[in-house]
C-alpha cells in the first residue's frame, strides 16, 4: 500500500448552512458550507416549497420554452 494515499479525516469537521444552523460532523474537509440542512430543507420541515439551486429551475424553463 502506498503511504500517504488518504487525505486527513476531521471528526470535528464544521458544517454550516445557508440558515444560520451550524453543527458537527465527520469529513475530510475541516469547514463544510451547505445550502440546506435538516432543519430548514423541505423533506424534513413538511413546507411545500420549490428549492431552486443555482438559477435550476429558470435554466429548465428556458430551455423547454415553447416558441410562438
Amino acid at each position: 500500500m502506498k503511504d500517504k494515499l488518504h487525505p486527513k479525516y476531521y471528526d470535528d469537521a464544521q458544517v454550516v448552512c445557508a440558515c444560520g444552523n451550524t453543527f458537527t460532523t465527520g469529513s475530510t474537509k475541516k469547514l463544510l458550507k451547505v445550502e440546506l440542512c435538516s432543519k430548514c430543507h423541505p423533506f424534513f420541515t413538511g413546507e411545500r416549497r420549490l428549492v431552486d439551486t443555482g438559477g435550476r429551475v429558470e435554466r429548465f424553463k428556458r430551455r423547454y420554452k415553447v416558441k410562438d
